[in-house]
């Protein structure tokens, strides 16, 4: 991995000082001598040693702007707190979910349209967000870093068994064969974790989701159901049918191994793919520092060139819309956005910068995505399209366990239709 610890390394002492403040919005923010005090609302814990020191880079380059970093664990439901007492921060970052759509609609952030950092950005992840949901044309957040839903592999083994990177589903299942046949076990599964079941029914979902079928789903609302123009029973059957046929190439007890257990085994050799994403690597990383992966997508596509990855902008950048300090706060996401802070930031974090142009590390699984992010061929997690009341990992979970898929499409369909005619409005929006 390409290191650069210039900025780190400068203030890591001062940056360490920086306390985290109970979580506050505008309020005491005032110029004072000259100094402008400007609230981040930052919802990652594992970056904020990274956002400290851009914060004082930041600062010593902009000696009249102060930053003060507020990490908070449960992001979703401070920020509206935040935002109901009308104590919205000056700049803000959250994880690009069905949440931040939610809140988008609302109406209650910034519109970046007319400012020069948004043509900066790759337009597909801005396409990801906007996705979620916006209010009219407004863009209400900016994609800072992203992560990688794919099929993780391990490169030496592939190499050992003469295996090449599957392009067609027939392919992935011949080298799922192939491994079973020399005594390897393809994939790990950790269903003990049933969120970890997700991950492969994102990206095989992403294909029968493309034309606009959330937005059908939306529209129909509670009239989703088998004989609705679009629904889950009749779009989604082969994507569950193929997500059941990979987890048939499992270890033994899959039911009870856990994330963490799948990381350890693919991390010691044992199995030779992960369906996970990039934000796996840092805990095989750190058992097993020498291991080559790289990543590749779901090949559930008829045509290789149809082949879409499935990312999620797991930073988005935003700012409150009304913002006294909006001049100070534009500024701050300027430098945010500046292609050497990127770079070192999504090297830090093990995820693909969003700025066009901006290196990439040298972590080869890393640089295994890149061409689908350089092309625009990626696509957004369709869990954040699922209201958060449908209990889609449990579901997915029952579904892999049992094999009955029309019952775990038929299910999703039924609880689509009752969130529906509670809180989805038939517009679409």
């Amino acid at each position: 991995m390409r290191h650069r610890m210039t900025r780190r390394g400068r203030v890591a002492a001062a940056a360490g000082a920086v306390a985290l403040l109970t979580v506050v919005g505008g309020c005491g923010n005032e110029p004072s001598d000259g100094v402008t005090t400007l609230s981040f609302f930052q919802f990652k814990g594992e970056a904020l040693e990274d956002f400290n020191q851009i914060i004082a880079d930041f600062e010593a380059e902009n000696p009249d702007i102060r930053v003060v970093q507020n990490q908070v664990a449960d992001a979703d439901t401070a920020i509206r707190t935040l935002l109901v007492k009308d104590k919205a921060p000056d700049v803000i970052t959250l994880n690009a979910s069905g949440n931040f759509g939610r809140l988008a609609q609302a109406g209650v952030f910034y519109d970046f349209s007319d400012e020069p950092v948004l043509g900066t950005i790759n337009p597909a992840v801005q396409e990801i967000i906007a996705d979620l949901g916006t209010n009219g044309d407004e863009v209400s957040g900016l994609g800072y870093v992203n992560n990688a839903n794919g099929v993780i592999y391990n490169q030496d083994i592939f190499e050992e068994q003469g295996l090449e990177v599957p392009e067609t589903w027939d392919e992935l299942i011949a080298v799922c064969d192939a491994l079973e046949a020399a005594g390897i076990t393809p994939f790990y599964g950790t269903l003990a974790d049933s969120w970890t079941g997700l991950p492969s029914f994102n990206a095989l979902g992403a294909y029968p989701a493309m034309d606009d079928f959330f937005d059908k789903m939306r529209e129909q609302g509670e009239d989703t159901g088998p004989d609705s123009e679009v629904s889950f029973e009749k779009n989604f059957a082969e994507a569950m049918d193929q997500q059941y046929q990979l987890f048939e190439y499992m270890q033994d007890g899959y039911r009870g191994a856990t994330y963490d257990d799948g990381n350890a085994a693919f991390a010691n050799g044992e199995v030779a793919m992960l369906l996970q994403g990039i934000w796996a690597l840092s805990p095989v990383k750190g058992i097993n520092p020498d291991i080559r992966t790289g990543i590749f997508p779901y090949p559930a596509a008829d045509d290789p060139a149809d082949r879409v990855l499935v990312s999620g902008v797991d930073v988005v950048v935003t700012m409150a819309k009304d913002s006294p300090r909006k001049e100070e706060a534009l500024r701050f996401i300027d430098y945010l956005f500046q292609k050497d802070v990127i770079e070192e930031f999504a090297a830090s974090q093990n995820m693909v910068p969003s700025v066009e142009g901006a290196e990439l590390s040298d972590e080869p699984a890393i640089q295994s995505v890149a061409p689908y992010f350089d092309e625009g061929r990626i696509a957004g997690f369709i869990d954040h399209q699922i209201p958060p009341s449908i209990p889609l990992a449990a579901i997915d979970q029952q579904f892999l366990f049992s094999g009955d898929a029309e019952a775990a499409l038929a299910t999703l369909d039924s609880e689509w239709s009752k969130v529906a005619a509670r809180t989805i409005p038939v517009t679409g929006e």
